[in-house]
């Protein structure tokens, strides 16, 4: 990871094909899917349509004589992305509500995980939080993530600082780091880094404490269901929270 995620608009791009993320063709959808209804918004506002076309350009490309993509390059454009597109977009592509497959299909591939987040093999997750560790960028921003998205069973909604926007904010800062996360299949919106605790030897604790703020993190889940039955925007209120969260989840937010 560079030792910054910031770097000049790059002129003279070539932003005609917007390359293709998308589980399936629209002429299958025959339902409402706000998954696709977020990608159409992204593509109607020019920055949005244009760092998106970049970073999926530069995720989807092949280096030369190599059966892979170059994920510097990729991590480097989402970070563009997510730190320049406002949340009113990047939120909606990410924490859209699904209700099957095919669309939860479409919200997990938003950040192109062929490149950006999969492998071959599952690294043991002491390897990306060490690398993220050793770059100030990742550090703040995942210190940023612990801070915002803290669980807490004194909170009435389940996450001690009760800053929904917060959170998510925080949560999509890391995306394009070494501990990048996303949903881990197209059944559930359960969410992880691509990796594991197996082999921690004396680490054990350290490795789960930090791979289950994301998978057992109430704080994190209750904060994307909340958001998934909102549009376009989301509030900000401990009442509000409650109520929607009362109402229930959307089928895939468990």
């Amino acid at each position: 990871m560079e030792s910054s995620p910031y770097e000049p608009f790059v002129r003279g791009f070539d932003y005609v094909r917007l390359a293709s993320i998308t589980a399936g063709s629209e002429n299958e959808v025959t339902q409402v899917n706000r998954c696709l209804d977020a990608a159409k918004a992204c593509n109607i506002d020019d920055m949005c349509q244009r760092l998106r076309t970049e970073y999926v350009s530069l995720c989807i490309r092949r280096v030369a004589r190599a059966d892979a993509c170059n994920r510097s390059k990729c991590h480097k454009a989402l970070r563009k992305f997510f730190d320049r597109v406002p949340p009113e977009y990047t939120h909606e592509l990410l924490f859209c509500p699904c209700d099957d497959t095919a669309c939860a299909e479409r919200r997990r591939q938003t950040i192109v995980p062929a490149c950006s987040y999969e492998a071959k093999e599952k690294p043991n997750c002491l390897a990306p939080l060490d690398a993220c560790r050793g770059n100030y960028v990742c550090r703040s921003r995942y210190a940023e993530f612990q801070f915002n998205c803290q669980p807490s069973t004194q909170s009435t909604t389940g996450c001690r600082r009760e800053n929904f926007a917060a959170c998510l904010l925080a949560y999509t800062g890391i995306i394009g780091s070494p501990i990048t996360p996303n949903y881990i299949d197209n059944s559930t919106s359960s969410i992880a880094p691509w990796c594991t605790c197996n082999t921690s030897g004396n680490r054990q604790e350290e490795c789960e404490i930090f791979l289950h703020l994301f998978t057992e993190n109430i704080c994190l889940r209750e904060y994307r269901c909340t958001k998934s039955l909102l549009s376009p925007g989301f509030s900000n209120s401990v009442e509000f929270h409650l109520r929607y969260a009362r109402a229930g989840a959307p089928a895939l937010c468990i």
